[in-house]
C-alpha cells in the first residue's frame, strides 16, 4: 500500500465542514486481499490495538468494525488504514471519530479520510497506522513497501503519545479554547504552545494560558515581586506574613532567627511550587532549604510560617469563581507496600501524567520529598501501616503531584472578599490567591490565616477537573469577561467563490464597505489588502491569505475571494463566513486536482455556501447554482437573477424571501432589492461605471451580487448606491478586469479572461460596442487571444470558436509558463480552430511571446479601431499599453488617463418586465409582492 498525495484541510472542505486529512493511496495487489482473506491478519491486529473493539463501524455498536473485518470477505486495507489512523490519535488523548473511505477513480486507488486535531498527531497517526499495517501483512501483499528491522508499534505508539501532550493545549487552555467553542466565539493558535487569538480582526482578545491581552503588564510584574505583594496587601490591612529578602543562607538563617520558627522558605520569583519549603524548625533546615530556593531565584524569602491548608481563591473580573483546597502530594500506607511502591501505585492513575499535560500529576520521590520522610523518621522503604497518609510535599501544588478538593460553596465570605480586594490591589483581571487557613468555611477574622501568594496565570485544572467536589467552568467567566453579553467577538466575513467574476465582485463589496466606513480586509487574485493598501503580493485567494485577514487587529470588515485551487489544497481556512455567494458554475480548471465535470466542480464551489452562517447569495439563472440552494445551513437565501421571468426567484419573492434582480425601466434597467415583501429599487446600471453604460452585462451581474451581500451584511441602500456608482473598472479598482485605455486614438481593453465563459462575456461585450459606434465604420476589431496551457483541449477549442464571431484579426499567443504543453502548442491550437471555424488564415499571426504579442497589436490598430487583450501578466501588459504612445515611466501620472467607455451609447435594451409580481404600495410608498396572485 503507498500514499499517493497526502492534504491536510484547516477549514471546511469536500469532505467535512471540519478539519480532516486526506490520503489518498494505491492498494496495489490488497485490491484483491480484503481483511477476511488474509490468514490471521485481523486477529493480530486486535492484538496490537484491542481498543478498535470499541469501534462500531457497520452495525452501529461496540465490537462492530470487528466484525465487518471478519466477516465474509471482510472488507479492505483503505478501510482499516482509515479506522486505525482514528484510534491511534485516540490512544494518543485526541478524541476524534469522524473517517471515510471512498474510490478515488483509478482501480485499487482511494482517498481514505480522517479527522484530527492538531496536524503533526493526526499526520503521524496516519504513518504509525501503515507501518502497522505493513508489518502485519505478508511479504508478498506489501506491495513492494519495507518495514524497518527494528520496527517496534508500542515504542512508536509511546511516541506519538509523547508527541501529542507536547503539542496539546494545557488543561487551562484546552478549557478556554472549550468554553469559546461553546458561545461560539471563533479562536485561532497562533504558536505551538498556548496563545491564542478569541474572535476576529478588530474585535479579537488573546491569551497566553490565563493571561489575557486584558492583563495589565504592571500587575503581572508586582505579582511575580513577593515581597512586593506581600508589603502592597499588607499596607491595606489583608493578612499575610511577616518576611525578609536574603542573599545567602547566612542572612536567610539570620532572618529565621528574627521572625521565631517555624518559617517558610521560598524564592522571590518562582513559580509552581518550586524551591518552596515550609514548617522548618531549625536554622540547619533553613540552610539547606536556602540552596533549594536560590536555583530558582537569586533572592530567597524567608516569612513567618502560617498553620493552615493550602486554598487556591480564583478570582476573575473582581468575582470569585471558584475555591479549591490543594492537598499536597502524598501516599496512605496500606501495611504491605512500602513508600517507594505505593508512589509507584498512584502514578498508575491515568489521570497523573508528567507536568500540566493530564488533570493530576506523577508523584516524585525528589529531595524535597527525601527531606520530608527523613524528618519523619522514614525512607523510601519504609512500609507505613495501613491508613497512614504521608505527605511527600509541603506544598499542594498539583505540578508537584498535589489533589485539589472543590470548596466554593462553602467558603465564607469574608474570605471571599478578602480575595477579591487582593486581587484588585494587584489589579489583575485573572488571579489566584493562595491563602492558609485551618478552616475555609470561618473568616479570617474569627480563625486567623493569611495569603501567602497572589498568583498571575492561575492554573485552572485544579477548578476544571478537581479531585473531589463540583468542576467549576472558570474558563466561561475568563470568556464573559473578555466578550460581555451582548458584545460581538465576530467581524463581518463575505465569501465570493464562482468561476467568472469572483475578483471584481470582491472589490465591489470591500468598494462599498471601505465608503460605509469600515476598515476592510481584502483577499484577491493579486494580493491581501488592507484598508485599500496591498501588503501581500501574490494570488493570495486561499486559507492562508483569508487568516492573514482574519488575524490583523484592525480589520472590521473580511471580504474573502475563495477560489477553487486553494478549497481543493486546504479547505476553506476559517469556520463559517457571514454571507456566501456563487456567481456561476461554468467550466474552468476541469481536469485539474481531481475535478473533472463541472459537477464536481460545483461541489467544490458549494462549500463556503454550505457553512454561511447567516446568507447564502445564489445565481438564481444558474441551475447549478441553485441546487446548493439545498446544501445550506444559511438563515437567509437570496437569489440573483438578470431574467425577471424566473419562475422560481418570482416564488421566492412572494414567501418573502431576499433577491436581487433587474427591472425595466423608460431609462434602461434598474437593480431593485426584495425582501420580506418589501420592494426597493437601488440603481440604474448605466449610472455604474464598470457596467460600461450597462452593456458589460457580466459587471451588472456583479453589481447585483455586490449589492446583495451589502445588504445582507447590513450596509444601508444609499452606502451601497455610493459605492456601486463610484466603481469603475480602472486598472487601479480592478487590475486585469476590464480595463479601458483611450489615449492611444483607439481602445485598448485589457482582461484577464481565461475560461470561456469569461472569454464568452467581454466578446459579446466587444459586439455592444461596436454596434454603439465605439468603433468607426471601417474600422477593425483586434484581438490578442490566449489559453493558460493547463486547460482541456476543448476549452481551448470553445474559447477559439466564440472569439471567431466578434473580431476581424486574431494574434495568438502563449503564456510565459506553458504549464506543460510545447512552446507553440497552445497558438497552434487556437489558430487551427479558428480556421476550422471559417476564419481566414491571413486574418491570423502567431507571435509567441505576449509583450511582442500586445507592442504588434497595438502597432497595427489605428483611429477608430478596437483592441482587446487577453493577458496573464497583467501589471507588465499594462505598462506596456500606458507606455506605448512613447511617454517614460517617470511621466506617468498618480493616476494614468484610464476610464470607461466614454463614447455615447444609446441605453441599453430593457429587460423583461417584473410587472408578473403584481406589485402594490402600501400606504408608506413602499412596493409589496402580493402573496396570494394567480399568475403564477
Amino acid at each position: 500500500m503507498q500514499v499517493l498525495d497526502k492534504r491536510s484541510y484547516v477549514g471546511p472542505n469536500l469532505y467535512a465542514n471540519f478539519r480532516v486529512i486526506r490520503l489518498t493511496v494505491d492498494l496495489g495487489p490488497l485490491e484483491q486481499a480484503p481483511s477476511a482473506t488474509i490468514p490471521g491478519f485481523v486477529d493480530r491486529l486486535v492484538e496490537a490495538v484491542p481498543s478498535l473493539g470499541e469501534h462500531g463501524c457497520s452495525y452501529g455498536e461496540p465490537g462492530g468494525f470487528i466484525r465487518r473485518m471478519r466477516e465474509g470477505e471482510g472488507t479492505w486495507l483503505g478501510h482499516i488504514l482509515e479506522h486505525l489512523a482514528i484510534e491511534l490519535q485516540n490512544l494518543a488523548g485526541v478524541q476524534v471519530t469522524f473517517g471515510k473511505t471512498r474510490g478515488a477513480g483509478a482501480v485499487g486507488h482511494y482517498h481514505v479520510v480522517y479527522e484530527y486535531e492538531e496536524s503533526w498527531v493526526g499526520e503521524q497517526a496516519g504513518e504509525l497506522a501503515l507501518r502497522l499495517l505493513h508489518h502485519l501483512l505478508p511479504e508478498p501483499l506489501r506491495g513492494g513497501a519495507t518495514v524497518p528491522e527494528d520496527f517496534n508499534f508500542q515504542r512508536d505508539l509511546e511516541d506519538l503519545i509523547r508527541g501529542a501532550q507536547r503539542r496539546a493545549f494545557g488543561p487551562s487552555t484546552g478549557s478556554l479554547v472549550r468554553a469559546a467553542e461553546r458561545r461560539g466565539i471563533p479562536w485561532i493558535r497562533l504558536n505551538e504552545q498556548s496563545l491564542v487569538q478569541f474572535g476576529h480582526g478588530r474585535l479579537q482578545k488573546r491569551i497566553q494560558a490565563t493571561v489575557t491581552s486584558e492583563t495589565r503588564h504592571i500587575a503581572v510584574e508586582i505579582a511575580s515581586d513577593k515581597q512586593l505583594t506581600n508589603k502592597i496587601l499588607g499596607d491595606i490591612g489583608l493578612p499575610v506574613p511577616r518576611q525578609h529578602q536574603t542573599y545567602s543562607a547566612e542572612e536567610a538563617t539570620r532572618a529565621a532567627r528574627r521572625l521565631g520558627f517555624p518559617v517558610v522558605v521560598k524564592p522571590l520569583d518562582a513559580n509552581h511550587g518550586r524551591g518552596v519549603s515550609i514548617g522548618l524548625e531549625s536554622e540547619e533546615q533553613v540552610a539547606v532549604a536556602y540552596e533549594q530556593a536560590r536555583q530558582h531565584s537569586r533572592c530567597v524569602l524567608v516569612e513567618t510560617y502560617i498553620k493552615g491548608l493550602d486554598h487556591r481563591i480564583l478570582v476573575v473580573n473582581g468575582e470569585v469563581v471558584a475555591v479549591a483546597k490543594r492537598m499536597p502530594g502524598h501516599v496512605v500506607g496500606d501495611g504491605v507496600h512500602t513508600v517507594a511502591q505505593l508512589v509507584d501505585i498512584v502514578n498508575q492513575d491515568p489521570r497523573r501524567g508528567i507536568g500540566h499535560e493530564k488533570v493530576l500529576t506523577r508523584l516524585e520521590l525528589d529531595h524535597q520529598a527525601e527531606r520530608l520522610l527523613e524528618q519523619g523518621g522514614c525512607s523510601a522503604e519504609t512500609v507505613l501501616p495501613a491508613g497512614e497518609v504521608f505527605f511527600l510535599r509541603s506544598t499542594g501544588n498539583l505540578s508537584t503531584g498535589g489533589t485539589a478538593i472543590d470548596l466554593t460553596d462553602t467558603c465564607h465570605p469574608d474570605n471571599k472578599e478578602m480575595a477579591a480586594r487582593a486581587c484588585a490591589a494587584i489589579g489583575l483581571d485573572v488571579c489566584g490567591v493562595d491563602f492558609l487557613t485551618t478552616d475555609i468555611t470561618r473568616s479570617y477574622k474569627e480563625i486567623g490565616g493569611g495569603i501567602c501568594e497572589v498568583n498571575a496565570a492561575p492554573g485552572f485544572r485544579m477548578h476544571v477537573a478537581p479531585s473531589e467536589g463540583t468542576p467549576r467552568d472558570v474558563a466561561g467567566s475568563v470568556l464573559d469577561m473578555l466578550f460581555p453579553q451582548g458584545a460581538p467577538s465576530r467581524i463581518p466575513i463575505a465569501a465570493i467563490t464562482g468561476t467568472n467574476g469572483k475578483t471584481t465582485t470582491t472589490r465591489m463589496l470591500a468598494h462599498i464597505h471601505k465608503l460605509a466606513g469600515h476598515r476592510v480586509g481584502m483577499t484577491t487574485t493579486d494580493g491581501v489588502y488592507i484598508d485599500g493598501r496591498r501588503t501581500v503580493e501574490g494570488d493570495m485567494t486561499g486559507p492562508q491569505a483569508a487568516g492573514m485577514v482574519l488575524r490583523d487587529p484592525t480589520v472590521s470588515v473580511a471580504v474573502l475571494e475563495t477560489a477553487r485551487g486553494g478549497l481543493l489544497r486546504s479547505g476553506l481556512g476559517y469556520k463559517q463566513p457571514d454571507v456566501a455567494c456563487c456567481l456561476n458554475v461554468t467550466g474552468d480548471h476541469l481536469g485539474l486536482g481531481g475535478v473533472h465535470t463541472i459537477e464536481q466542480l460545483a461541489q467544490v464551489k458549494r462549500i463556503p455556501i454550505e457553512v454561511a452562517r447567516d446568507t447564502a447569495v445564489l445565481n438564481g439563472d444558474d441551475p447549478l447554482c441553485l441546487r446548493m440552494a439545498e446544501h445550506t445551513q444559511a438563515k437567509h437565501l437570496c437569489y440573483v437573477t438578470m431574467n425577471a421571468d424566473n419562475a422560481l426567484v418570482r416564488e421566492h419573492i412572494r414567501a418573502g424571501g431576499r433577491a436581487v434582480a433587474l427591472e425595466a425601466g423608460v431609462n434602461g434597467q434598474m437593480i431593485t432589492l426584495f425582501d420580506k415583501g418589501a420592494h426597493m429599487p437601488l440603481l440604474w446600471t448605466h449610472l455604474i461605471p464598470a457596467t460600461v453604460e450597462g452593456r458589460a452585462l457580466h459587471n451588472v451581474q456583479n453589481a447585483m451580487f455586490a449589492a446583495g451581500m451589502a445588504y445582507a451584511m447590513g450596509v444601508k441602500l444609499d452606502d451601497i448606491r455610493h459605492g456601486l456608482r463610484t466603481f469603475d473598472s480602472t486598472f487601479f479598482q480592478t487590475p486585469g478586469r476590464m480595463n479601458v485605455f483611450d489615449n492611444l486614438g483607439f481602445k485598448v481593453i485589457l482582461d484577464y479572461g481565461h475560461n470561456p465563459a469569461a472569454v464568452d462575456a467581454m466578446c459579446t461585450l466587444v459586439d455592444g460596442l461596436a454596434a454603439g459606434g465605439a468603433v468607426k465604420a471601417g474600422g477593425k476589431r483586434v484581438v490578442v487571444l490566449a489559453v493558460p496551457g493547463d486547460r482541456r483541449n476543448e476549452d481551448i477549442d470553445a474559447i477559439a470558436r466564440r472569439a471567431a464571431k466578434s473580431f476581424d484579426h486574431f494574434i495568438c499567443r502563449r503564456d510565459d509558463n506553458p504549464r506543460g504543453r510545447g512552446e507553440e502548442e497552445v497558438p497552434r491550437r487556437l489558430r487551427d480552430a479558428l480556421i476550422a471555424e471559417g476564419v481566414s488564415p491571413d486574418r491570423i499571426e502567431l507571435i509567441i511571446r505576449e509583450p511582442e504579442a500586445i507592442d504588434h497589436g497595438i502597432k497595427i490598430c489605428g483611429p477608430g479601431d478596437l483592441l482587446l487583450l487577453f493577458v496573464d501578466q497583467v501589471t507588465r501588459s499594462w505598462k506596456q499599453v500606458i507606455y506605448a504612445g512613447g511617454r517614460r515611466p517617470e511621466e506617468e501620472a498618480p493616476r494614468p488617463a484610464a476610464s470607461v467607455v466614454t463614447s455615447p451609447l444609446p441605453p441599453a435594451a430593457p429587460a423583461p418586465s417584473l410587472a408578473s409580481l403584481n406589485l402594490v404600495r402600501d400606504e408608506r410608498g413602499v412596493r409589496l409582492a402580493g402573496a396570494n396572485e394567480e399568475a403564477d
